[in-house]
């Protein structure tokens, strides 16, 4: 994301520099990608308490230098953190080290992060606090997120504004087909982790399964939980009937997108998702998670289906709604695909332009 936006920025005419914690360490302190320059700092946190950053003040000096050469050198206009983590705990000590107007986006990563560091770093959550109180303004991917940012970070009610994540509506990439033991199938992509609720979409097409013996599942993405997803499918009686390839490359996922019968998101929780839009862009009908943002994205019965993933029953009757009508799952897909010119990067970069200048 914070690619494509630096992408648009650069097209428009802004000078724009990445910065960004070195990790792995044997990657170059700066380089161009793309025609962006990118620079890498040490940038890490004490691993325990507040009582152990005296045990570590060497690092932590050592990359307030780097970075306060890299703005004097730069000169920015303004400091954008996007996904508030280490990066946005020194990004607001440089802003108010040399004055650097700051701005924070929140894209859920308070939320969907795979070990909860929020649950449990207090230097991660002081740090968040301390970005939003002095940023000049801070956006999030969705209202949920940033009503969770107001409950348990501190942002003032009413003071966040939804920038949400874009698409690109021209893709450029062509798309690869995937060899699968089934024509028609239900579609779902992400970190295959347990947040993204995988599981409960198995869980639920087995409940259709026997209806629709022709249809398969395929889950795009790889992670942690790939291995228990596979064991849960044969445990069903389903082996031969969820594919779960590992991760898709941008030609998998313009062509899954385009071939399947419909698109499920099963997050438990899901701030956004951004896979959503790649659906909606290619007019196929979309299901998705009434936990979270996504259903700022998918208006229930409007552009998609909006179903608790905890239903599996729900879950199951609105799949085999859109496999048994056709008429009313194409008519919401065509809604979606024109909804999704809302989210198109080209919008979005004029719409963080816009607070940009209202943050300098």
């Amino acid at each position: 994301m914070t690619a494509r936006l630096a992408a648009h920025l650069v097209a428009a005419g802004h000078a724009v520099e990445i910065w960004v914690h070195r990790h792995p360490a044997h990657l170059p302190a700066q380089e161009s990608i793309g025609g962006i320059s990118v620079r890498r700092f040490e940038m890490s946190l004490p691993a325990g308490n507040i009582g152990s950053v005296s045990r570590s003040p060497s690092a932590t000096l050592r990359a307030m230098l780097a970075l306060s050469r890299a703005a004097r050198a730069f000169k920015p206009d303004l400091l954008h953190v996007q996904c508030f983590s280490v990066n946005g705990v020194y990004a607001t000590a440089i802003s108010r080290l040399l004055g650097i107007p700051l701005l924070v986006s929140l894209q859920g990563e308070t939320l969907m992060d795979d070990h909860d560091i929020y649950a449990h770093s207090v230097l991660l959550r002081m740090g968040l606090r301390a970005g939003v109180r002095r940023a000049r303004i801070t956006t999030g991917c969705s209202q949920f997120v940033l009503d969770d940012a107001e409950t348990r970070f501190g942002l003032a009610a009413g003071t966040g504004v939804v920038v949400p994540n874009g698409v690109d509506l021209k893709e450029s990439s062509q798309p690869v087909p995937l060899e699968l033991p089934f024509e028609r199938f239900i579609l779902a992509m992400g970190r295959v982790v347990e947040k993204k609720g995988f599981d409960l979409l198995i869980d639920a097409f087995g409940l259709l399964s026997a209806a629709h013996p022709d249809v398969g599942l395929l889950i795009g993405g790889d992670g942690a939980a790939r291995a228990d997803l596979q064991r849960r499918a044969s445990e069903l009686g389903l082996s031969e009937r969820v594919v779960l390839p590992g991760r898709f490359t941008r030609g998998h996922v313009v062509w899954a997108t385009k071939r399947a019968e419909a698109f499920v998101l099963p997050s438990r929780i899901e701030p956004f998702g951004i896979v959503v839009l790649e659906a909606m862009r290619a007019a196929t009908p979309v299901i998705v998670s009434s936990r979270g943002g996504a259903q700022e994205i998918v208006r229930h019965g409007t552009e998609g289906l909006a179903v608790d993933p905890f239903d599996s029953k729900a879950l199951a009757r609105a799949i085999q709604s859109v496999l048994e009508d056709h008429h009313a799952a194409r008519r919401r897909a065509a809604a979606a695909s024109t909804r999704v010119r809302d989210f198109d990067w080209s919008l979005i970069t004029r719409r963080y332009v816009d607070l940009y200048r209202q943050a300098t």
